[in-house]
């Protein structure tokens, strides 16, 4: 293997210190192929330069290898955590990597004198009390909805609290305790604040000794309304811990993981259980699960062999997927003091975890009794999202072969088989917007997707928009496909364009470019390609069909051929459909942002929750535009008729 390496980069790795680190490959390119880290970088290193790994997935690794980069850290702890942050962040090709999810959701208690109860989503603020993170938005809404049923507490926004004369629709169902117009006492309301926050921290044994109390206090006063009052509270407090299957002073906040693998996928089911209470689950879908268990592998038989100590259960696909969940999910997100797992991780990796979050962690291995039917719960979980996936990849691979038939494409491979497809929007010629949304490995690519503004054209022209999308589009990559015929280069024959997505393999000419429209955009197409030297056989026009009903669509071709009708029910009309209604959908997102911004800019304002028309004229007529109100402090928003203090901090963050 050494001969494919150059010498500076075999010396490098012969110069390599005895010490625990974390070491980066890279490719021609300059793309990350891999990371990993080392109790021993010299002989971890080596053993891939050294030994002969034939044909195998890390025998193709390495050749591509011509770069290394290493950093030594003081203990093997450091360097999981390291090889971690530099996996989520460089994303390489051979490593278990799982995409970033969207932010959890939390419940919120914010800060007032009569606090309020909201669901939220993004950074938090020492000023408000968080709860979470749930797995779903239903989870918090759910438990808001428990929440207003026993302790009623108010969900209203601040500015409609401000403004009431008399009690909403929640008072008169029993669902909020009116202290919009004085129905409860601050200290009255703030028994309930803390009860609800005591219930979602699991306390709810402390929550119902409170609550008696309380009513015996009442009792003993003879303030027999308060105290049935609280009666109430303890009667439904008690039906939702029954129907919740809470058990008291059992566990509190846990997850719980279960890896299930299959068919070279992975899912790692995730169940979050807060306060006591099982809030539902998130599956979790691995990439690269193949190529990096056979490099995982390799490392571990290593690293045994340097100890003289077996493998064990370190080299299994489940334990590596496991474990590549735990380091790269808890960089970003809470982590609770006992994980119920389904595989046996290390006690390094549970460590490392536990130094960089600040909080000892428990991981239990075989648990019992209601851990146990937690844990069977996520298994079943874990195994019927991967089901689903792989039922799922077999229908869009059927499709995507399907379309190629249709067309009489032959793909030399049909998990690479490209579409791009490109539409145009606008607003009576304003904001002209074009999109190129991509299909690639059965699936959407949105991280590929690019929007182009439109501008020197007619308003309203969109076969000029489209030319002129088609050209910046392909002209760069047509002549670099030119030079590479000219002097021709090992690599990919697709050459490379400039608009290759950053951080991802360069750009290749697709197999497939659909244009939103009938004749006029295909023809269109065909002087843009035909200018630049490019196959206009590449070209299909997506034309509506009668009355423009969706099913009845045709297909227009460039190169001569008949339009050709798929049929309604055809699995490659399905697919075209989809990338083709994608498209439109990213064109007029971004036509609709770049109106927005071409405007006066008072949309912006309306973008905030709790600003409508009304209070958006107000700012607006009193500073004179959006910039004003973008210049305006704290104060000065807040002296506007309706903006209280609150609103006029987040219409100042917004806006900042």
């Amino acid at each position: 293997m050494s001969d494919v390496h150059s010498d500076q980069l075999l010396s490098e790795v012969a110069a390599l210190p005895q010490l625990p680190g974390v070491y980066r490959y890279f490719d021609a390119a300059g793309a990350v192929l891999y990371v990993g880290k080392a109790r021993n970088l010299k002989k971890r290193v080596a053993n891939y330069f050294q030994k002969s790994h034939g044909g195998t997935r890390i025998g193709h690794m390495i050749s591509k290898i011509v770069r290394m980069e290493t950093t030594v850290v003081r203990s093997e702890a450091e360097a999981l955590l390291l090889e971690n942050n530099l996996i989520k962040s460089l994303k390489p090709r051979y490593n278990i990597l799982f995409r970033d999810d969207k932010s959890y959701p939390y419940l919120k208690i914010a800060s007032h004198t009569f606090p309020r109860l909201a669901y939220y989503r993004g950074a938090t603020d020492r000023k408000h009390r968080y709860f979470g993170p749930y797995p779903s938005a239903w989870a918090v809404k759910e438990t808001i909805q428990l929440l207003q049923k026993v302790f009623k507490l108010r969900t209203c926004e601040d500015t409609v609290y401000a403004n009431r004369t008399r009690p909403c629709l929640l008072y008169q169902i029993k669902r909020c305790t009116g202290p919009c117009v004085g129905n409860i006492t601050p200290e009255d309301y703030a028994h309930d604040v803390s009860n609800a926050q005591a219930f979602l921290m699991g306390d709810t044994q402390l929550v119902l000794t409170a609550l008696e109390d309380r009513m015996t206090s009442h009792a003993e006063r003879l303030e027999f309304e308060q105290a049935a009052e609280l009666r109430n509270q303890m009667s439904a407090l008690s039906r939702v811990l029954h129907q919740q299957s809470i058990e008291i002073a059992s566990d509190k906040d846990v997850d719980i993981l279960a890896v299930k693998v299959q068919g070279g996928k992975a899912c790692v089911n995730l169940a979050m259980v807060r306060g006591g209470r099982h809030l539902g689950d998130r599956p979790y879908f691995p990439v690269h699960v193949e190529d990096a268990a056979a490099i995982n592998s390799d490392d571990f038989e290593a690293e045994s062999a340097d100890e003289g100590a077996p493998a064990a259960a370190a080299g299994l696909v489940e334990v590596q997927v496991l474990e590549a969940f735990i380091a790269q999910h808890y960089i970003d997100v809470p982590v609770p003091a006992t994980l119920v797992l389904s595989e046996l991780v290390s006690r390094e990796l549970i460590e490392a975890v536990s130094q960089q979050s600040g909080t000892r962690i428990t991981a239990v291995f075989q648990p019992r009794e209601q851990r146990r039917r937690w844990l069977e719960m996520a298994q079943t979980n874990a195994g019927l999202q991967l089901a689903r996936l792989l039922a799922e990849e077999g229908s869009q691979q059927a499709r995507t072969r399907a379309l190629a038939d249709a067309l009489e494409l032959a793909p030399d491979n049909l998990d690479n088989f490209r579409v791009e497809c490109f539409d145009i929007s606008h607003t009576a010629g304003e904001a002209t917007q074009a999109s190129c949304v991509v299909f690639e490995h059965h699936a959407m690519q949105n991280r590929e997707y690019r929007r182009y503004n439109i501008e020197g054209i007619t308003p309203g022209d969109d076969y000029a928009a489209m030319r002129q999308v088609l050209h910046r589009r392909y002209s760069k990559l047509a002549e670099a496909m030119a030079a590479e015929t000219d002097a021709p280069t090992a690599g990919d024959a697709g050459g490379v364009g400039a608009d290759a997505p950053k951080g991802t393999r360069a750009a290749r000419m697709p197999d497939l470019v659909l244009v939103d429209g009938g004749k006029g955009q295909v023809s269109m197409a065909r002087e843009v390609f035909g200018a630049l030297g490019l196959a206009l056989s590449l070209i299909v026009g997506v034309e509506k069909g009668e009355g423009r009903k969706v099913g009845l669509e045709e297909l227009v071709f460039a190169d001569g051929r008949e339009k050709v009708y798929l049929g309604r029910d055809s699995a490659a009309l399905m697919l075209v459909a989809q990338i083709r209604d994608e498209a439109h959908r990213f064109a007029i997102t971004g036509m609709r942002a770049k109106r927005a911004k071409v405007r006066v800019g008072g949309s912006q304002l309306e973008d905030i929750q709790g600003i409508g028309p009304k209070r958006r004229a107000r700012l607006l007529q009193r500073f004179g535009g959006i910039r004003g109100v973008a210049a305006a402090s704290v104060e000065d928003i807040a002296s506007v008729d309706g903006i209280a203090t609150e609103l006029a901090e987040e219409i100042y963050r917004a806006l900042h």
